[in-house]
């Protein structure tokens, strides 16, 4: 019989993995005092470092190995002490991606200490502790289903100093006696996403929910015409409008009548003359005059920048679009009267043939596309977690090989890092990617390729991911995005 040549021993497997263990606890004090200190948020290749576990921090690390230039596992060896270092520097607000700083010390560092190295690369913020001008801004969710609950977890997790995104209040309208009981049992509880990540307390005479020390004020409301967000300490606030009610600046405005409300945010896509933004693709596009504007759909924000990747290194002549989504609250549980053609059907136990307005929507996100894509929806029997299917002709020749490399460099080096995610597995299937932060995901191994023809699987968190990419555009929106390092 043939047998696998072991090269290690037993005990010295388990004696690197327990030295692993210890410096993954040792970077926890050092990562959560860099956050709430300083204000600097670590991650490793796009993975958040901040209020994780030693196994979160070391699978971290693992994950890491694909983003690496060589493909070697990154090592705990590596970035400890780069952290260490960070932590004695009195650093101001930043973000730091520990596993990009480590490979380019490692490719860079040219004879330095890990002292030296972070000192010169990370000289802006050097000194700066408490010295930002960053100050934190009031954020209200009006609404509080799938989307609201989830963009409140994001904030709470990313209160750290208190100087970003604070989020003040939700209005909602009251549902029953116990209400509030049940609005702080749905953030408490999720059957998709798992339990709240904290301590969550309610206080039923003054109408707040308390999570992880943020004092959130539940207002009770019919219309934006009833809210005086003043009568709360709230002020210049802005407004996240998730109910879907109004899509166009008219609508929306309404928001701005009330009193301490500054700016708003739509999480659908807008109508009109409202600009639909796409963090990493058009966010620049944010002025200080914007005071309403859409962050487009969740498949929107998966699909633009994986085709903008594309149609810059390739060019698109046309494409087609398909979404299989999973199914949504607009849908029916049991066959219903429902005014949207099919939608009436079950949800749980039917696939259902809907129209989608992402492949229209991305070209105003990324006008190079107008008029070069169809698309079409199929809503299925998941809860969570959809596919986009981007069938697309392109003016260059390439390969399978060829295209997913360069989807794979662009997912580690380029500016949509924080978008475009990539996978180069078999075996995933949906719920793997439940709790992506990443708008969307490259599936690899599903990729074909054929002269210039090409077909691209991108997996999406149609819930998490697409609340990250809001929280980014809300962090643009009011000016609270520290310097990302390395450079």
């Amino acid at each position: 019989m043939w047998k696998v040549p072991v090269t290690q021993k037993p005990d010295q497997c388990l004696g690197e993995w327990i030295d692993r263990e210890a410096l993954a606890e040792a970077m926890i004090p050092l990562i959560g005092q860099l956050y709430r200190n300083n204000n600097v948020v670590s991650s490793i290749y796009g993975r958040s470092l901040i209020n994780r576990s030693v196994i979160s921090i070391l699978k971290a690390h693992r994950f890491a190995r694909h983003r690496q230039t060589d493909e070697t596992e990154l090592s705990v060896h590596e970035t400890f002490p780069l952290l260490k270092a960070m932590s004695e520097l009195k650093l101001g607000a930043a973000s730091v991606d520990l596993g990009k700083l480590a490979n380019k010390f490692k490719q860079e560092g040219n004879g330095r200490t890990a002292e030296q190295f972070v000192r010169e690369e990370l000289a802006d913020v050097v000194g700066q502790q408490n010295a930002s001008a960053r100050k934190g801004t009031d954020v209200v969710l009006y609404g509080f289903g799938r989307i609201g609950r989830l963009l409140a977890r994001i904030l709470i997790e990313k209160t750290g100093g208190g100087d970003g995104l604070r989020l003040r209040a939700i209005v909602v309208r009251k549902g029953a006696e116990n209400d509030l009981v049940k609005r702080a049992s749905l953030l408490r509880r999720d059957s998709v996403h798992g339990p709240f990540d904290g301590t969550i307390t309610i206080d039923e005479a003054n109408n707040t929910i308390t999570a992880n020390g943020n004092l959130i004020q539940v207002i009770y409301a019919k219309s934006p015409s009833e809210v005086d967000y003043t009568q709360y300490g709230i002020d210049n606030a802005l407004i996240v409008d998730n109910t879907g009610v109004w899509r166009d600046a008219d609508g929306l405005g309404q928001h701005l009548a009330c009193p301490g409300a500054a700016r708003v945010i739509l999480t659908a896509p807008g109508k009109g003359a409202l600009k639909n933004i796409v963090h990493g693709i058009n966010h620049g596009d944010i002025t200080a005059d914007d005071k309403i504007i859409s962050a487009a759909s969740c498949t929107t924000n998966a699909i633009v920048p994986v085709l903008k990747a594309i149609n810059d290194q390739y060019g698109i002549v046309n494409g087609h679009v398909e979404t299989v989504h999973s199914f949504t609250n607009d849908q029916n549980l049991i066959d219903n009267f429902h005014k949207g053609s099919r939608r009436g059907r079950a949800a749980p136990l039917n696939m259902v043939i809907t129209e989608t307005g992402a492949a229209t929507a991305a070209a105003k996100a990324l006008p190079v596309l107008k008029g070069k894509l169809t698309g079409n929806a199929i809503r299925v029997p998941t809860p969570n977690v959809s596919m986009a299917i981007l069938n697309l002709n392109l003016e260059k020749a390439t390969t399978r090989d060829e295209i997913n490399e360069y989807l794979r460099q662009t997912a580690m080096h380029s500016e949509l890092h924080k978008q475009i995610d990539y996978v180069a597995s078999q075996e995933v299937v949906s719920t793997d990617f439940v709790g992506s932060r990443h708008a969307g995901v490259v599936d690899a191994e599903a990729t074909i390729a054929n002269d210039n023809r090409v077909v691209l699987y991108v997996w999406y968190d149609n819930e998490f991911g697409y609340s990250c990419q809001v929280v980014r555009v809300m962090e643009d929106m009011a000016g609270v995005n520290p310097p990302a390092f390395p450079r």
